[in-house]
């Protein structure tokens, strides 16, 4: 109690210390979360992160992982303390601008809570950037979704399959957990050697020592937490170049049949260039393990994961979300709309450019089923809450259907100068619906009152002719 008494004291002398006479009270806590209507806790409030620098060292045996990890951020507010997101893990080292911190956990289990709830010695200054340094080690989670999905740090056969959309990355290091705190990240990651280790941007080097080996990546663009990754095991790594000469990174599992389809990868990204504008990142690539348990591929920017060979589908689809989802993000859960119907949109504009199959065509096959199938016709946006939900099939199909039916209402000329204006405006910013259809408005000159209304905010099946 003594001990608790003098640091509390410290807390106090030091906010005195920086704020002016008489206004000490103005130091206050961040909130526990930013009130996302899908999950209210992810994320804190009173700080921006620029960047995470995270020090890794895994060893598949025992699925035991040590992390040392810098977090540099901006405080949005005098802040007396604050939450980082982090499930599980003995800490043994927090500092804040290099003194050491109290902290405590929210909850009995911190395997289910995930609040790291940070009071450094002195109060943060708001608009004065501070350092965050956080020693933890333990067995990293698998974090089980309302939907049943898994994500999070999945140990595979000879590693671990590492994706986080919406709610993975605090399984595997501190972090503020929301898609509005975009941020860079530095990543050097310590492994056996003999096994590769995959994660965002661009690989700076690789060193083997005393049987580990260390692989060290940058990605320098700003980047939603959930989009993190460091997928390792047993890879066949290829390194490229795309004709623009941005460097591309595939590694395929050497256990899966490779097939021709990752040869489209330059193709699909040139396809997207040419109607999206320039591609948003410094790399681009794939990875490809054999993650049986996880069932779903994911967008990790620059280098989407895929739990088996992908189809050509697959591929683009993910590869589209670079421009959507990755470089122009959410700025709430409810709107993912704006990610998978334009990444599903983007695999029928694929199909249609091959000579395949038209997005009109897509477009008349889905509308064509039955009102009552809720894979196709469900949620509206603007009730769209429910987490069990995020992923249902109305998100993709609708949504691309939605774009589509844009496309035909106000003319290729300005749909597609909507799609490049759109994420070309946004890049690396966070969006909402409202602001698409502002926008869209503005390049066609048109009032989408009621297109948007039937297709977008009420949950009914849209009729012939009321769009």
């Amino acid at each position: 109690m003594r001990g608790r008494m003098l640091l509390r004291a410290a807390v106090i002398f030091g906010a005195l210390l920086l704020a002016p006479t008489g206004v000490a009270a103005a130091f206050s806590p961040g909130s526990a979360g930013l009130g996302d209507p899908m999950f209210p806790l992810a994320g804190n409030g009173g700080y921006d992160v620029g960047n995470y620098s995270l020090t890794l060292d895994y060893t598949p045996a025992g699925n035991q992982l040590t992390g040392d990890v810098v977090i540099t951020a901006r405080a949005t507010q005098n802040l007396s303390r604050f939450d980082l997101d982090l499930r599980g893990f003995s800490i043994t080292e927090l500092l804040v601008n290099g003194e050491a911190a109290a902290y405590t956990r929210d909850g009995q289990d911190p395997s289910k809570n995930q609040e790291l709830i940070v009071t450094p010695a002195v109060g943060l200054v708001q608009g004065k950037t501070f350092t965050v340094t956080v020693g933890y080690t333990g067995t990293p989670s698998v974090v089980t979704d309302p939907d049943d999905s898994i994500e999070g740090w999945v140990p595979t056969d000879d590693g671990a399959f590492v994706v986080n959309e919406p709610q993975g990355s605090p399984a595997w290091y501190p972090v503020n957990d929301n898609p509005r705190d975009k941020a860079t990240y530095d990543f050097r990651v310590s492994v056996p050697a003999g096994l590769t280790v995959m994660a965002n941007g661009v690989l700076v080097s690789t060193t083997t020592s005393g049987g580990k080996t260390t692989w060290v990546w940058r990605e320098g663009d700003p980047m939603a937490p959930y989009l993190a990754t460091t997928t390792l095991g047993k890879f066949d790594l290829t390194i490229s170049k795309t004709s623009a000469g941005i460097p591309t990174y595939v590694a395929i599992d050497p256990q899966l049949a490779k097939g021709q389809v990752l040869s489209k990868l330059p193709e699909a990204v040139d396809l997207y260039t040419s109607l999206y504008g320039p591609y948003p990142f410094d790399a681009v690539g794939a990875i490809v393990d054999s993650a049986k348990v996880v069932g779903y591929s994911l967008e990790t920017q620059t280098k989407p994961n895929f739990p088996y060979v992908p189809n050509e589908a697959t591929l683009v689809h993910e590869l589209a979300h670079m421009w959507y989802g990755d470089s122009v993000t959410l700025t709430e859960w409810p709107d993912i709309w704006l990610h998978e119907g334009f990444a599903t949109w983007s695999e029928w504009i694929w199909s249609e450019r091959q000579g395949n199959k038209s997005a009109h065509q897509w477009f008349e096959q889905l509308y064509n089923t039955p009102a009552s199938d809720t894979r196709f016709w469900g949620p509206a946006v603007a009730d769209f809450t429910d987490p069990a939900l995020l992923f249902n099939g109305t998100v993709y199909y609708r949504g691309g259907m939605t774009l589509q039916a844009l496309r035909e209402k106000i003319g290729d000329l300005a749909f597609f100068q909507l799609l490049k204006g759109w994420a070309q405006q946004n890049r690396f910013g966070n969006v909402t619906t409202a602001q698409f259809i502002a926008f869209a408005e503005k390049i066609s000159g048109q009032d989408l009152t009621q297109f948007f209304k039937v297709w977008i905010f009420q949950a009914e099946k849209p009729a012939p002719g009321s769009w």
